[in-house]
């Protein structure tokens, strides 16, 4: 498939405008190509977006263990311009933990849309006071030989882990998981000597930022100043206007630059089913008309309905550079994961994994390995 006349965002992310050639699923090439080819002249090209940290969407959620489950996340998200993700696991117990493992190995290379891209454990070894909608009843204390069990019935797809490191001797769990896959901190109440202790030991990544974990203030930095502080550390941040306020989002990106962020969805089975009462976890969850956001019985927010294209177009109306915006969905998420040389942008010798879009930024086409999904 030959591309003529694209305008997109090409490796660095600078804006130009070339042909693309797709063969076999990647881009053979880039520049001025002879042949006849499809005129993509009025739209603008996007690296496909990467969604690391996403529970479900359309009715399905990631840990129901289901092909079927899966199935309806892959196929919303591909609507949606997310062409790779990373299913997100709650705080669950071994058992059923070891299903969901299972599934996603059977699942992957059989998508109906975006690519799984890999595993997400958020928790089970996490606060209990800062477990926010996770399930209490299956919080536990960090074990290699679980974690082990269960990366090796993945087939190693785990590409993310979150813990928090105060509740267990975790320095070990955190030197050898980290060899693996990323080890992420979040659903924590550390201290900020304790964070920085973990971010020695090698974690090098938070799990929503400033949601379900210490705060910073002017005594004693907390999780969240102390990840802002590191800076080979990458920040999750869930962009919906609702769980981190647009000014601080503003904030944190003069911290964070443009290499730094990673946009998550976090969204949760009811994402583009509007209002209504939903399961998440094992536990009763609501979003109310307004529709902004899912919320357990007491108040508390429990996850998201967003998808990282909307975000996307949130952080560009809140005052982020698109630039930053744009890498911070795309090519920031992949290396958070350890896939950016596969995915994440528009380059030769990568997937064919490109969004269309019109001026206004509403989406026209997207390509997953160079199928129109």
């Amino acid at each position: 498939m030959l591309f003529k006349n694209v305008c997109f965002y090409n490796e660095i992310f600078e804006k130009e405008t070339a042909d693309i050639l797709v063969e076999n699923g990647v881009i053979a090439e880039i520049g001025v190509i002879n042949g006849e080819g499809r005129d993509m002249s009025g739209m603008i090209a996007l690296p496909g977006f990467v969604d690391i940290h996403i529970h479900g969407g359309a009715g399905g959620d990631f840990s129901d263990a289901s092909r079927n489950s899966l199935d309806k996340i892959s196929s919303y998200l591909a609507k949606k311009g997310v062409t790779s993700f990373c299913g997100t696991s709650m705080t669950l117990d071994s058992e059923t933990l070891m299903r969901v493992m299972k599934c996603a190995r059977d699942y992957r290379g059989n998508e109906t849309g975006a690519k799984l891209a890999g595993i997400n454990l958020e928790g089970p070894y996490i606060s209990e006071i800062k477990k926010g909608a996770q399930n209490g009843k299956y919080i536990r204390c960090g074990t290699l030989g679980e974690f082990n069990r269960l990366f090796e019935e993945s087939g190693c797809l785990v590409r993310l882990i979150t813990i928090a490191p105060e509740v267990f001797s975790s320095d070990e769990f955190i030197n050898q998981v980290s060899k693996k896959c990323t080890v992420s901190l979040g659903h924590s109440a550390a201290s900020a000597a304790e964070a920085q202790r973990a971010f020695d030991m090698g974690a090098r990544h938070v799990t929503h930022l400033y949601n379900a974990m210490s705060p910073m203030n002017h005594r004693d930095a907390g999780l969240a100043g102390t990840a802002l502080d590191n800076e080979s550390v990458m920040c999750e941040l869930i962009c919906d206007g609702v769980h981190v306020c647009p000014a601080v989002l503003r904030n944190t990106f003069k911290i964070l630059g443009e290499n730094r962020a990673c946009v998550i969805s976090d969204s949760m089975r009811a994402a583009g089913l509007g209002a209504g009462e939903f399961e998440l976890g094992g536990q009763r969850v609501f979003v109310p008309k307004s529709k902004e956001c899912a919320y357990l019985s007491d108040g508390t927010i429990a996850a998201s309905v967003a998808n990282l294209f909307a975000e996307f177009k949130n952080l560009i109306s809140f005052g982020i550079d698109f630039r930053t915006a744009l890498k911070s969905c795309t090519i920031n998420p992949s290396r958070a994961i350890g896939l950016d040389n596969e995915i994440g942008s528009i380059a030769t010798g990568k997937a064919a994994d490109i969004i269309f879009a019109d001026g206004d930024l509403n989406i026209k086409e997207v390509y997953i390995n160079g199928a129109l999904a």
